[in-house]
């Protein structure tokens, strides 16, 4: 009997042994690792992206000062408009 060691420990806990060679299932644990390696790596992205954008929801206010009075040009302008489409609206 082998003595315990964490590779076989670690190699249990991803599966089933995949062959009855060692070897052969040292390999197989290898590549397992490393799937789950980018699973985790992939995860550890996805909810530093959800941390950072978590309350992301500012407001910018801008406010507009409008004077009280319009000046009396902007209403001739508005006058000569509303004369330059013509009798034909619709």
């Amino acid at each position: 009997m082998k003595p315990k060691n964490p590779w076989r420990w670690w190699a249990k806990a991803l599966g089933e042994k995949a062959s009855k060679c060692d070897q052969e299932s040292d390999r197989v644990a290898l590549i397992r690792t490393v799937i789950f390696a980018t699973y985790l790596i992939t995860n550890c992205f996805i909810i530093a992206g959800v941390i950072r954008h978590w309350n992301d929801e500012t407001t910018i206010e801008v406010l507009i000062e409008i004077p009280h009075e319009v000046p009396s040009y902007l209403h001739q302008e508005q006058k000569e408009e509303s004369f330059q489409t013509g009798g034909n609206v619709l």
